[in-house]
């Protein structure tokens, strides 16, 4: 499914990729556009996600470069009518094909980095297993701005790579504080999840949210209910105040899809 994009949208992607081109020249294999922007449309708050693929490792000074640049063409969610939160992750090619697990991912630019970057301070090449659900995500849907498509460049992740992904996520939140700042997207990402491990499919977060409401007893659903209407732009919530639902939810979560992981 591809969903129309704005002006602003295709102005801001036109100058990320024009930008790309610059930074990285020759090393630079592709850019995909993901998520949101096409599978069910943007939100107020959504991303622009793009995967980028280089052929090489970036250096320090390549590094640096390019997490200052995109800090110009980036704003945090809501901050500007022009525009909105860049999502840049980007993947060394012969990292990743032939695939292997767990995965490596070179550099991600997010604004939850910004003082950090603002800082001077860049993340290292790091293991990450989430980049198996961002390429699984690529694959099903994404829009090649630059390079092959998705489908064609990246083979299929490994179903039980795939689940071991679902398996590392769920113990990534465990105390109040790994929650603090993000909870409307980890109800939703766990919704997500939660989809995936019943379908075997990847889906957005409106629509996996809409998938297991129905499926839960009545106050975890007011809480995922609070995060997608906020995620929808219908409504706020005072995260702090509805922090004891939210981790009921969260612990609930965990052993809903724990146990279908093992079983």
């Amino acid at each position: 499914m591809t969903v129309p994009l704005t002006d602003s949208v295709r102005q801001q992607l036109t100058a990320a990729v024009d930008l790309l081109t610059r930074q990285l020249g020759r090393n630079l294999m592709a850019v995909h556009l993901y998520g949101s922007a096409v599978e069910g449309g943007l939100r107020p708050y959504s991303d622009l996600d793009l995967l980028v693929t280089v052929r090489a490792p970036l250096n320090d000074a390549q590094r640096a470069a390019l997490m200052q640049a995109l800090l110009t063409l980036s704003a945090p969610p809501g901050a500007s009518d022009i525009k909105r939160a860049l999502e840049v992750t980007v993947l060394v090619y012969s990292q990743l094909v032939p695939w292997r697990y767990p995965p490596v991912r070179e550099l991600q630019f997010g604004e939850w980095l910004r003082e950090a970057i603002g800082a001077g301070i860049y993340e290292p090449t790091q293991q990450d297993a989430d980049i198996a659900i961002l390429l699984t995500k690529a694959r099903h849907a994404s829009v090649a701005l630059a390079g092959d498509e998705a489908a064609r460049l990246f083979p299929p992740v490994p179903p039980r790579d795939l689940r071991q992904t679902f398996q590392d996520t769920l113990t990534l939140w465990q105390t109040t504080a790994d929650l603090q700042g993000d909870e409307r997207n980890i109800l939703l990402t766990l919704a997500r999840i939660w989809y995936s491990v019943v379908h075997g499919d990847i889906t957005g977060k409106e629509e996996a949210a809409d998938w297991l409401l129905p499926r839960l007893p009545a106050d975890h659903a007011a809480t995922l209910q609070a995060a997608r209407q906020e995620y929808l732009g219908l409504a706020t919530q005072d995260w702090a105040a509805a922090m004891p639902a939210v981790e009921r939810f969260v612990h609930y979560a965990q052993a809903q899809i724990g146990a279908r992981l093992d079983g």
